[in-house]
């Protein structure tokens, strides 16, 4: 480490230690020292605003602050469009390997790139360490003159079909490849075809019009009444190819299932659309009938083929597959995924599963266990189900051997992990935290080694920086500190109320960490607050529920005001769902109405827990549930001391009966 570097490390800790345990009138420059940091707030939320001018002025008030370099960035980004060469230039060598100048380096490739500056952009792309935007890698692509252009083009289309809203990068470096003939028009109907069945509209017409500008004319039209166009009710409408049929075959389905299985049953279809894109569009309604929890799917998807469906489709035709009970059709699908999708967990763990309740020799029973010895741990949700799966339980594994000093020292007197400290300690958690994400991704050889991560960890667990510890050491691949993944702040209040009230202290446990990560101010992009980020009126509710009646709204961000109200909504949902603890996780995060609905039609099967939350519609919800049991089981693990099953609280979920009373409490 350079000596300036060492120094700079020390000073930002001295400011940290300074900071966070002297008096503010007892620390020597605290006063300015205060004011510098209210300045880099003022300059943060003047970036916000897109107040060059502001930011211009204050700039001069940072410089020799430990975190000058984000008032710098903000700076010079906010006017980037008309600032020097030299000027950017002197920013990147100012701020060498900082994260700092590598964002300023994105920013500027992403403009060098839509001014078509492409001498410059090659220059400077080679410098790009992060190289994380899509958009950046297209245009990287455009100037790759000496790459092959099967190459080339295979790594457009994995870039370009990935991309979640239309952007200039791939957009352009697709019309290269279409000009070239290398890239095929099918593949930029595919790229509508995502747009459409995905409801962004944006990409669907820049795809289409790519290749023909009359074409994306018609796009919003067929996107607002697709039942209309394949009827040729719209006159507006005179081009009608198979493709354009497609996408509104596609975009009925997303608004009705039923309506366009009626509609693509017709027999014209069947002549006028090739298998490939017919299966595509069963794909589709099978999907959204699944999503629907709909009897139906299953014979939808049957009627197409899976060597023609995206990767989403297939993955639905194995969930839909698996609450119908239907072992063959799940075996069969995720052997007709792709080589990617097929070995993710998810899908490893249910082949296995599959694997036993077909097997007709020892050869597949074998095969099953080495399926399930290869993801069994207690990472996560599907790797504890295989461990259960092979007779063992969850519990806590040894923790790794202690950190040396010299160790922590290291990360100690890292400057990005300090800048990133700094940073949250002022009230920049977001800058803070994407800074802490750089340090700890881009170091050396491409990444911290375990025993470097744990060390990181140490130092945010340390200053009570809980995110950051959990998501630092969740990323160690052969030692587990369970210790640091699963910390317990505020035990004594979380436990004391949990148990006085009737709740698994390891299951309230489970639901803050994937909640807040234990971060006391944390808010949503909706308003949700706190620890147990409650929502506003689910607060006002609960306070009325549980006997909380001088209750005022500002008190969500009280502490233990907020573990009373988000433990005791928990318990009213728990018990609105009869101790269901994967309904009740999935009514905690979208709402008690959502899960009733998911329950499925009456008469339907009675499901493992494990398949009910495999089919949960929203990816958010579906992905919290899992996390929420598997992070209750690890919690819990450690609490008793003593081995658990997941099985055992996913339990099973039924249908309501349709006789019985509704038993909803009209939670909010």
């Amino acid at each position: 480490m350079q000596f300036h570097t060492i120094l700079t490390s020390i000073a930002l800790l001295a400011s940290l230690t300074l900071s966070a345990t002297a008096p503010a009138y007892a620390q020597s420059g605290a006063v300015s020292q205060t004011r510098t940091d209210e300045t880099l707030l003022e300059m943060s939320q003047a970036f916000r605003q897109g107040n060059a001018r502001r930011l211009s002025e204050l700039l001069p008030q940072v410089r020799g602050h430990a975190l000058e370099a984000w008032g710098a960035y903000w700076e010079l980004r906010a006017r980037l469009d008309t600032a020097s060469p030299g000027e950017i230039q002197a920013f990147l060598n100012r701020f060498a390997g900082t994260y700092q100048e590598d964002r300023l380096r994105n920013d500027w490739l992403l403009q060098l790139g839509k001014n078509r500056e492409w001498g410059t952009f090659m220059a400077e792309y080679p410098n790009f360490r992060m190289n994380d935007d899509r958009s950046v890698q297209c245009y990287a692509l455009v100037t790759e003159f000496n790459a092959s252009r099967a190459e080339v083009v295979n790594r457009l289309e994995a870039l370009w079909l990935a991309q979640r809203d239309a952007d200039d990068g791939c957009a352009t470096a697709a019309e290269q490849q279409l000009k070239a003939k290398t890239l095929q028009p099918h593949s930029v109907w595919l790229r509508a075809r995502l747009g459409m069945e995905n409801g962004n509209q944006r990409i669907a017409t820049q795809a289409v019009g790519l290749l023909d500008a009359e074409w994306a004319n018609t796009v919003g039209a067929i996107y607002d009444r697709p039942e209309q166009y394949l009827a040729g009710k719209v006159l507006a409408l005179r081009t009608r190819t198979k493709e354009l049929v497609t996408l509104a075959m596609i975009r009925l389905a997303v608004k009705d299932p039923q309506a366009a299985a009626n509609e693509l049953g017709k027999l014209r279809w069947k002549t006028q659309l090739t298998q490939e894109d017919r299966s595509w569009i069963w794909g589709v309604i099978g999907k959204r009938a699944a999503m629907q929890m709909s009897n139906s799917a299953m014979a939808y998807f049957q009627q197409g083929q899976d060597e023609f469906m995206h990767e989403d489709h297939l993955a639905w035709k194995a969930r839909a597959a698996l609450r119908a009970g239907n072992w063959e059709q799940v075996s069969s699908t995720i052997a007709a995924m792709r080589d990617g999708q097929r070995k993710d967990v998810t899908w490893i763990y249910w082949r296995a599963r599959a694997l036993l309740k077909l097997a007709k020799n020892e050869a597949d029973r074998t095969e099953a266990q080495r399926l399930l010895e290869s993801i069994a741990s207690v990472r996560g949700f599907y790797e504890q189900l295989a461990l259960e799966d092979l007779g063992q339980r969850i519990s806590t594994p040894p923790r790794p051997e202690p950190l040396t000093a010299a160790e922590k020292d290291t990360a100690r007197l890292n400057p990005g992990l300090a800048r990133s400290l700094l940073a949250i300690q002022i009230g920049l958690r977001s800058e803070g935290v994407r800074e802490w994400n750089y340090s700890t991704n881009l170091h050396q050889n491409g990444g911290m080694n375990d025993r470097e991560l744990l060390a990181a960890a140490d130092l945010a667990c340390t200053r009570e920086v809980w995110d950051r510890c959990i998501n630092t050491s969740d990323r160690t691949k052969t030692v587990i500190d369970f210790e640091q993944r699963f910390p317990m702040p505020h035990k004594e209040a979380v436990v004391q109320r949990a148990t006085r009230i009737g709740l698994d202290p390891a299951y309230v446990y489970g639901l803050i960490r994937q909640e807040s990560r234990f971060i006391m101010d944390a808010r949503s992009g909706v308003g949700a607050a706190g620890l147990m980020q409650v929502m506003p009126p689910t607060a006002r509710w609960t306070a009325k529920k549980i006997g909380l009646t001088d209750f005022k709204p500002h008190q969500i961000n009280d502490r233990d005001t907020n573990i009373a109200i988000g433990t005791g909504y928990l318990k009213l949902v728990l018990d609105d769902f009869a101790g269901s603890m994967p309904m009740a996780a999935a009514a905690y995060n979208a709402g008690p109405g959502r899960p009733r609905s998911w329950r499925g039609q009456t008469g339907g099967p009675v499901l493992e827990g494990a398949i009910w939350a495999e089919n949960v519609p929203f990816n958010e919800t579906r992905d919290y549930v899992k996390k929420v049991l598997s992070n209750t089981t690890n919690y819990a693990a450690l609490i008793s001391g003593q081995s658990q099953s997941l099985k055992n609280r996913l339990g099973l979920v039924g249908p309501r009966d349709a006789a019985a009373p509704d038993p909803s409490l009209e939670l909010p």
